[in-house]
């Protein structure tokens, strides 16, 4: 299932770096962050619960990036 979020972030490379806090994420498949669009789009592992593995997307990007915000 893939779905796409708005977000807030100040850089690129904040959105980088947000990228890659996603992606280490247990749940998320694969995800992509654009900086120009300002929108996260995260693919996620069968079986899960969207909702709960956001949350945890959330609180990484949060140690990588305190500085931006993912809409849920």
């Amino acid at each position: 299932m893939k779905k796409s979020y708005k977000i807030e972030v100040d850089c690129a490379n904040c959105a980088n770096l947000m990228e890659e806090a996603a992606k280490k994420t247990p749940g998320v498949k694969d995800c992509t962050v654009s900086f120009m669009t300002l929108k996260m789009k995260v693919e996620f592992d069968e079986g899960t619960d969207p909702a709960q593995v956001m949350q945890d997307v959330r609180a990484n990007c949060k140690k990588a990036e305190a500085d931006c915000e993912v809409y849920l």
